[in-house]
């Protein structure tokens, strides 16, 4: 086997100094364009990779974050993975991806699994955490950002949507559609998103004097959403108009009611969806939906996991993004009408 090359070797070749060598290896460190040039030519010449663990040791940083996710059949998050991903490696950080699941009790391994692995940081997306969980994370110096989940624990800094406007938005533009019969499609009830856009719905169709027609549990899956519009759209005095807590399952809620139940969309029947996942914009569902804005939520997320990486001591942070009632031809768009 031949010796392993070594950042002095890399420094003599490229005609600067082993602190340069390793400041070009250093993801946010200063270095001129001009060295960083010379130094990876040199690096690639004599085949030289640097010892990120070797580094992580002497920094105390290992540049990894831990990005703990469920739902990717949910077109959202792969997106929003990829997202994350991208913008925490303009940062310099790698990503490690863990699955897990809302409806068993592998979070807390899941957890135990991240926190192995020594990352400086976790995003939780589309899971809830146990205040065990939490305390073993801030005992490790582990900061952990929600993404879109919240829960109660003010320490505890998270970024969604603003879920609230959201469904209130669907149930004025619903009323405004003349719908008298509105149904709703809930998600999993251990979801802050479910629960808030079922918050901000009632209390749209409530301002309004209209009272939900019928309500019926889809878990945020599509066989269970299927089986929910089955019970739904049978009932002797259907909805005219359903809110469906996300686009995932308001696909097969549409499947449901246009090819089992022979009812029209929107003729018969408006749906709504949340999120605004690519397959929305597609004419064999052209749904409307609210849009969650991913780049923002992205954005929001990285800068407070940043930060409280930079400074333990900074405060815990809770935004809450808005975003649009996107028009499409699933509902009934009352003439003039500007969400």
């Amino acid at each position: 086997m031949s010796a392993k090359i070594t950042s002095a070797e890399v420094a003599l070749r490229a005609g600067v100094s082993q602190s340069a060598v390793s400041r070009v290896f250093t993801p946010g460190a200063s270095a001129s364009a001009k060295t960083v040039q010379k130094v990876r030519a040199a690096a690639a010449e004599l085949g030289y990779r640097p010892n990120t663990l070797a580094r992580a040791m002497v920094s105390g940083r290992t540049r990894m974050i831990g990005l703990v996710v469920a739902y990717l059949e949910n077109q959202f998050y792969p997106d929003a993975l990829e997202r994350l991903s991208n913008a925490l490696q303009a940062q310099g950080y790698h990503v490690l991806v863990f699955m897990a699941n809302t409806l068993t009790d592998n979070i807390d391994q899941v957890m135990e699994e991240i926190l192995d692995y020594q990352v400086d940081g976790i995003i939780a997306a589309s899971v809830a955490l146990s205040s065990d969980l939490l305390t073993r994370c801030r005992n490790a110096g582990v900061p952990v950002v929600l993404f879109n989940r919240t829960q109660d624990d003010p320490s505890l800094s998270a970024v969604t949507s603003d879920n609230i406007a959201g469904g209130r938005k669907v149930a004025q533009f619903l009323l405004a559609g003349g719908h008298a019969r509105i149904g709703y499609i809930a998600g999993w009830e251990g979801a802050s998103t479910q629960r808030d856009r079922e918050l901000g719905f009632l209390a749209g169709l409530q301002a309004a004097g209209v009272a939900l027609h019928a309500r019926a549990v889809g878990n945020f899956h599509m066989d269970s959403a299927r089986a929910a519009a089955l019970e739904m759209f049978s009932r002797p005095d259907p909805p005219d108009a359903v809110f469906v807590a996300n686009d995932h399952m308001a696909f097969a809620v549409m499947d449901v009611l246009r090819f089992e139940l022979g009812r029209a969309v929107p003729g018969d029947v408006s749906v709504v969806g949340y999120d605004d996942v690519p397959t929305a914009a597609w004419p064999a569902y052209d749904l409307t939906t609210v849009r969650q804005p991913a780049n923002r939520m992205v954005a929001a997320t990285v800068e407070t996991l940043m930060a409280q990486i930079d400074d333990p001591a900074s405060p815990p942070r809770r935004a809450m993004i808005p975003g649009p009632l996107v028009l499409r031809g699933s509902a009934r768009i009352p003439e003039g009408y500007e969400p």
